[in-house]
């Protein structure tokens, strides 16, 4: 080997060891300690209290350029009320999270709420929450009951109808309240001709009696049964 071949050799491995020691030295003076985070977004349910003692956990002891922002944003995610999240650095020591907030549409199982995707969400503390109707059912069943909650209410709107709760039970089986008085019990097979069926009774004489219904039954071959209060068994079985 010649000694000039050896030389040039010696150089690259020497301007390799230099670059490598400068870069290490550049990463560790742009990696300090996360200094401060803004949070943009449009909340109408939480407040900047609430998210800045759920976030600064997340970035508590983490540095501005090692921090994995992939799993700030999954993090961020699971706070309640936030329905996604982006996450971005800006020079020289702060992070950026930008904050989609959920928008609840109704109650699921009493004890969440479901977005107008139907996705179920536990909600945290707010003082801002509306009134919103009740829906049950099966855990994965959340997207069908809103679904079915939007064509009943479609239908019920025009009489002046509240609907107030729906709820699938674990058989198939619907029933819906209206004006949070009573229940109407669809069953499970024919829904659309039972509904019918209840409209068409509204339309003629039931509208009249209206708070002295308790529950109206739609589970027969041709009719219906009505409860009224201050009795035990449906006193009514109308024909159609």
């Amino acid at each position: 080997m010649s000694s000039s071949f050896f030389n040039r050799l010696l150089g690259l491995v020497l301007i390799a060891v230099l670059l490598g020691a400068g870069g290490r030295s550049l990463w560790v003076w742009l990696d300090q300690p996360i200094e401060s985070v803004a949070v943009e977004g449009d909340f109408r349910y939480i407040d900047a209290s609430f998210l800045s003692g759920q976030l600064s956990p997340l970035v508590s002891g983490q540095h501005w350029l090692s921090v994995d922002l992939d799993q700030l944003r999954e993090r961020a995610k699971l706070i309640p009320w936030i329905h996604e999240a982006r996450v971005s650095r800006h020079w020289p020591n702060a992070l950026t999270f930008e904050l989609e907030e959920q928008r609840p549409v109704a109650w699921w199982n009493d004890a969440f709420l479901i977005n107008a995707e139907g996705h179920p969400f536990s909600p945290g503390p707010s003082d801002t929450l509306e009134r919103m109707p009740n829906l049950a059912g099966p855990g994965d069943r959340s997207a069908d009951v809103l679904a079915y909650y939007h064509v009943l209410e479609a239908r019920l709107a025009p009489l002046g109808l509240e609907l107030t709760q729906v709820r699938l039970e674990a058989r198939g089986a619907w029933r819906f309240q209206v004006n949070d008085t009573f229940w109407v019990i669809l069953g499970r097979t024919g829904l659309d001709i039972r509904l019918e069926r209840f409209l068409a009774a509204w339309h003629r004489s039931l509208s009249e009696r209206a708070d002295r219904i308790r529950y109206i039954d739609l589970r027969y071959p041709n009719g219906l049964a009505v409860g009224w209060h201050g009795e035990s068994a449906a006193a009514e079985v109308s024909r159609q």
